[in-house]
């Protein structure tokens, strides 16, 4: 869906999956230190939003998503992920209640088949799922914002900031009142910052939550069971993930950033040694500089110098090898 702020002085568009809302307006950095500092918003309102609604919604989705949401407390954010037989990770949602809806964000565009799959689990059960894409836009406001939330906002608060379900009518009238917009590649490079993975970012159709750190913030396991939860526990009990999340610090001095699926190498083998791993996001970080989410094979070491196609980089561990 394309943004009305789109037309908001400065808006250039951005593209591929975030396509519909703006990547920046005129300056990255500026926009970044305003969401670092607690000012400002993010418009999101190109992400899918789906409710789930009736009296089973917390016990029937606690019997699919890996995160133990049965006793969700009304207003507590969580997030969850839906995986796969062979637990592969395909779906991740945001997710909140507000005493008579759970209300969750989901990538943009993956909420078809989200709600398609969750129509084929309903049973017995006393749910029903709505997509709510088309009256709902998703804003953020970081962490430390003083911005006062319109009544008609269902908040979901998180460390990181508070995302507030927004009637979509309402977009533009927010934005007025709500500091200076910041474009998508602010927030992104925000969340490499943290470390944080995004789905169709960090994930490919292999991939599994301990490769990413989704352990505990998204996975739950002392809970019964969900789909692809056998692979989770023979990990988590009996092995070690294939790959590991990792953080890149880039070369400077490179005009370029590698892109997402840029081959890494280790520095020492040269550019023909064997591929270990891929970019999975890079950014321009307004203090950090130029920075990058990587999956590297879970034996690199962690003190290994890598390449990102020519482009130099040292590693932080995100998750332990």
């Amino acid at each position: 869906m394309k943004s009305p702020l789109l037309s908001l002085p400065g808006a250039v568009p951005a593209e591929g999956v975030d396509e519909g809302v703006a990547a920046h307006y005129g300056d990255l950095f500026r926009e970044q230190r305003a969401l670092a500092d607690g000012t400002g918003f993010v418009d999101l309102s190109h992400r899918g939003v789906l409710t789930v609604t009736g009296d089973d919604r917390l016990s029937w989705l606690h019997l699919l998503l890996t995160q133990h949401v049965s006793d969700l407390p009304t207003g507590q954010a969580t997030e969850a992920l839906i995986l796969s037989a062979n637990g592969h990770i395909e779906h991740a949602l945001y997710l909140v209640d507000d005493g008579t809806t759970v209300w969750a964000h989901v990538e943009p565009g993956s909420q078809e088949a989200l709600i398609a799959y969750l129509e084929s689990m309903k049973f017995f059960y006393r749910v029903e799922v709505a997509d709510r894409t088309a009256d709902t836009a998703l804003v953020h406001l970081p962490a430390g914002s003083i911005a006062q939330a319109p009544d008609s906002a269902v908040v979901r608060e998180t460390p990181y900031g508070r995302d507030l379900f927004l009637p979509r009518e309402e977009l533009e009238a927010f934005a007025d009142r709500a500091g200076p917009p910041a474009g998508i590649l602010a927030h992104e490079a925000l969340r490499v910052e943290q470390h944080r993975p995004r789905l169709g970012f960090e994930t490919d159709h292999r991939t599994i939550p301990h490769e990413l750190g989704w352990i505990g913030t998204a996975v739950h396991l002392q809970k019964g069971c969900y789909r692809g939860q056998e692979t989770v526990a023979r990990v988590q009990n009996l092995g070690k993930p294939p790959r590991r999340l990792v953080f890149l610090h880039l070369d400077g001095s490179e005009v370029h950033l590698p892109p997402n699926g840029a081959e890494i190498r280790l520095a020492d083998d040269g550019p023909d040694g064997r591929k270990i791993g891929f970019i999975t996001t890079s950014a321009r970080h307004h203090e950090l500089g130029p920075v990058a989410l990587a999956l590297v094979k879970r034996n690199v070491p962690v003190d290994a110098r890598l390449m990102a196609e020519e482009t130099a980089a040292a590693q932080e561990t995100v998750v332990e090898p």
